[in-house]
C-alpha cells in the first residue's frame, strides 16, 4: 500500500508541475483575430493615404516637392572649416530657408525638404559636402 499512496503523491506533484507552464501559454496568447484584423486594415489604410499617387507601372506621378535652394551656388565651400557665419552665409546664398548641419554619425531623418541645405562636414568641423533636401 506504501508504493500505491508514493504513486498518487508523485502523479500530483507532477500535475503541479504542469500547471505553471499552462499558466505561461495562457498569458502568450494572441489578440482575438477582430482587433489583430482591425489593426491591420488601419495599417493598410494608413500605407495607402502616405503613399504618392502612381501610374499602373508604380511610376510616380507626381515630383517630388521642389524648394528654392540651389546647392550648385556653394560648393566652393567644400574644404573650407565650418562656422556659424560660414553656414548663415552659405544659407542665404543658395536661398534655403532651413539649414541643416550634418555630423559624422549623426541622426538624420530621410525627408526631402527642397528648401533646406544640408551642410555635412568631417570629424575635423571641415566642410565635405553640401546639398538641398
Amino acid at each position: 500500500m506504501p508504493s500505491l499512496s508514493f504513486r498518487r503523491l508523485r502523479r500530483s506533484l507532477g500535475l503541479l508541475a504542469v500547471v505553471p507552464t499552462l499558466l505561461a501559454l495562457a498569458a502568450c496568447q494572441a489578440p482575438p483575430m477582430d482587433e489583430q484584423e482591425a489593426v491591420a486594415t488601419h495599417a493598410q489604410k494608413a500605407a495607402e493615404a502616405a503613399a504618392a499617387p502612381t501610374d499602373e507601372a508604380g511610376k510616380a506621378l507626381e515630383a517630388p516637392p521642389v524648394g528654392n535652394c540651389d546647392a550648385t551656388q556653394v560648393q566652393s565651400l567644400v574644404g573650407q572649416a565650418y562656422s556659424d557665419d560660414v553656414g548663415s552665409q552659405a544659407q542665404q546664398d543658395a536661398s534655403a530657408k532651413q539649414l541643416r548641419v550634418l555630423k559624422p554619425n549623426d541622426v538624420t531623418t530621410m525627408e526631402f525638404v527642397g528648401e533646406r541645405l544640408n551642410i555635412e562636414v568631417d570629424e575635423k568641423g571641415v566642410i565635405s559636402g553640401l546639398r538641398c533636401g
